[in-house]
């Protein structure tokens, strides 16, 4: 007689195949049962054709990797715990002691800083190029050169680089190209496919953390390929960093994806409307935002976010930052964000709730850009809230903080 213990560990009860429903299945598992010993021998984690261990996928995660790989326009994608932990899987997959890492000067912090530390650490070399400037990107590149970093558009500053001729560029060179596409979000361009003749980059990173979980309460990122050799060398990097997601939060993104195109379509309507009011506005200097006129970077927007679906406007993130005129101190910036009421202080964006952050662009660049004004840039990450609500959250902590 099997004791009850032992009975409900070993039911043999299973439910019937054949169950269907909108959201897919939440499988947790670190053990994956084998039936037999001749599969657990021939299963390959790599291929997705069986599942050996919880680290290397479940149903669950790789419905959510087959999920992103189609919105972003790959083929092959990995999940991580983070969008920087996707920077870093690409790096420590593509790089080794004695190679060198060319970076934007408008890229992410925290992927300068990976190079600073462990890539530097590591032997690795980097240099930072003008993103506004493709001959700079070419002149850079060396015979040490083995990855060529994008992103569009550019972090806080919000310039929008010439896309397409730094692929080209990185191409004629042979060296990977490797995109931080989270703004765009496989929505407002296609990273493998620039102009519409296959002009692409080899590797799009993406941090799920925004726009896919939409909730501002889960830490994921992407990596996504269409070349299977250099998802391999990715995927074998993952595997030996031991790089895993929870499956809960798989689920919290799995359940968002479907509303992914809704919501930054509203995000972004209400940033183009919030931003071409702050531009009347005398306090602020500059306003950037790529969909704008004379933003920087704009005629680079509309070559390659021109051909999203997006009723003929371009499609653009719920981002834009503005330069508060140099005539206001720091002080009085600050105080402007803390009078903000519906805005919220916060890192990140993508969200439910819509934030703001003041930055010290001293601090992030070696040089100041020429093609911004002299100021204190303010970022704004648009929610879902009403947006003249917003408007007039800005029209009253401008009056109290930033008076004429």
């Amino acid at each position: 007689m099997t004791a009850q213990s032992t009975g409900l560990i070993h039911h043999p009860y299973s439910p019937p195949d054949g169950f269907d429903a909108p959201q897919p299945g939440v499988f947790k598992a670190s053990t994956v049962i084998f039936p037999n010993v001749a599969a657990m021998r021939t299963r390959d984690w790599k291929s997705k054709s069986g599942y050996t261990y919880g680290l290397h996928g479940t149903p669950t995660t790789f419905v959510l990797e087959e999920r992103i790989a189609a919105l972003e326009g790959g083929l092959q994608c990995v999940l991580v715990p983070s969008g920087l932990a996707a920077i870093a899987n690409v790096a420590l997959a593509l790089l080794k002691s004695g190679d060198e890492v060319l970076i934007p000067d408008s890229a992410y912090g925290p992927n300068r800083a990976l190079a600073e530390g462990e890539l530097a650490a590591f032997g690795i070399t980097h240099q930072i190029y003008n993103s506004m400037n493709p001959a700079d990107l070419a002149a850079r590149i060396g015979e040490k050169t083995k990855l060529v970093w994008l992103e569009a558009a550019g972090s806080v500053t919000m310039e929008f680089p010439d896309l397409i001729e730094q692929v080209r560029i990185a191409k004629a060179r042979g060296v990977i190209c490797a995109l931080d596409n989270t703004w765009g979000a496989g929505l407002a361009f296609n990273a493998f496919d620039l102009d519409g003749q296959g002009t692409g980059v080899d590797v799009s990173v993406h941090a799920l953390t925004k726009y896919p979980s939409g909730g501002g309460d889960v830490l994921m990122g992407s990596v996504t390929t269409r070349n299977e050799a250099l998802h391999l060398k990715i995927k074998l990097t993952h595997m030996r960093l031991g790089l895993g997601v929870g499956a809960n939060d798989v689920e919290a993104i799995l359940r968002a994806l479907p509303s992914i195109g809704l919501r930054y379509r509203a995000q972004d309507h209400a940033g183009r409307s919030l931003a071409r009011w702050c531009a009347e506005q005398p306090q602020f200097a500059q306003v950037l935002h790529p969909a704008l006129a004379g933003s920087p970077g704009h005629a680079h927007w509309q070559q390659v976010c021109s051909l999203a679906e997006s009723a003929g406007q371009g499609a653009a993130a719920g981002l834009f930052s503005v330069m508060v005129d140099e005539r206001y101190t720091p002080q009085q910036v600050d105080a402007f964000c803390d009078a903000l009421k519906f805005f919220k202080l916060g890192f990140s964006w993508g969200g439910p709730i819509s934030l703001v952050m003041p930055y010290e662009l001293n601090h992030m660049r070696d040089a100041w850009p020429g093609y911004l004004a002299r100021g204190t840039l303010v970022r704004f990450s648009l929610g879902l809230e009403d947006a003249s609500d917003l408007q007039a959250d800005l029209t009253q902590a401008l009056g109290r903080a930033l008076p004429m």
